[in-house]
């Protein structure tokens, strides 16, 4: 299965396998939130598109083009090319430079990184049929408020992914009660019992349970008191391509 990627420019912004790495899951005692491997897997399972320059936009809070101000570090013969104030309104444009095709049936969901956290300004997100689309899309952010923003040089601008968006119309919610499926009920009971007695010796300053630091059931892909395992499917690093050249 191939992801095919072609450059719209002679330069386009650099396209990378998503990065797990984040300045405020780094900044926590022991980088406690890495423990966290929804976390984890969402940073990486996608690839990031890097800002070519760094550049500060300002919004002034009107409803006009010209009411923000974008300004890169150093001069840029093709800073238009690449962000721009379009749409109004206090919306950020920015061009990813790529036009993505995927196979049938794939879309592509165009965002922010995942939880890559900026202040003053959101990431707008879009669902694209890349699967058809002859044209490139672009990447849209809104500022929260009158201010001033930047992206530095190298900071991801666009996060992208696939999936199967025909498939997700198939999928039927249905609400049971937890009773109906026993093994579950089973299964959750023992890790609640077992995370409830982790965090009693925790709090009581048990040393055993002060050295585990926390239970590692999801992230190892193990069920409490021997009910079961996970599927072999189960992963707790995501390794995503980096492109090459066709």
């Amino acid at each position: 299965m191939e992801l095919e990627c072609y450059p719209m420019s002679q330069r386009p912004p650099d396209l990378v396998p998503g990065r797990q790495s984040r300045d405020w899951m780094d900044a926590f005692a022991s980088r406690h939130p890495y423990r966290c491997l929804p976390l984890n897997m969402a940073n990486t399972t996608g690839w990031e598109i890097l800002c070519p320059f760094g550049f500060s936009a300002e919004w002034n809070g009107g409803p006009a083009q010209s009411d923000i101000v974008i300004t890169p570090d150093r001069p840029e013969p093709d800073v238009k090319h690449f962000v721009v104030s379009h749409f109004t309104r206090g919306v950020l444009t920015m061009h990813p430079q790529y036009l993505f095709r995927t196979p049938p049936g794939w879309s592509m969901t165009c965002q922010g990184s995942p939880n890559h956290i900026k202040d003053g300004i959101q990431a707008l997100v879009g669902v694209v049929e890349t699967d058809w689309l002859p044209f490139p899309f672009t990447m849209n952010w809104i500022f929260t408020r009158p201010g001033k923003i930047r992206f530095d040089k190298g900071e991801p601008f666009c996060f992208i992914t696939i999936a199967q968006h025909k498939k997700a119309e198939e999928a039927q919610p249905v609400i049971r009660s937890l009773g109906s499926n026993p093994t579950m009920q089973g299964q959750y009971e023992a890790w609640l019992k077992q995370r409830s007695d982790f965090n009693s010796r925790l709090a009581s300053g048990d040393p055993e349970a002060a050295k585990e630091a926390w239970q590692r059931f999801y992230f190892k892909g193990e069920l409490p008191d021997d009910l079961g395992k996970a599927p072999a499917s189960h992963t707790n690093k995501r390794r995503m391509k980096m492109p090459r050249i066709g």
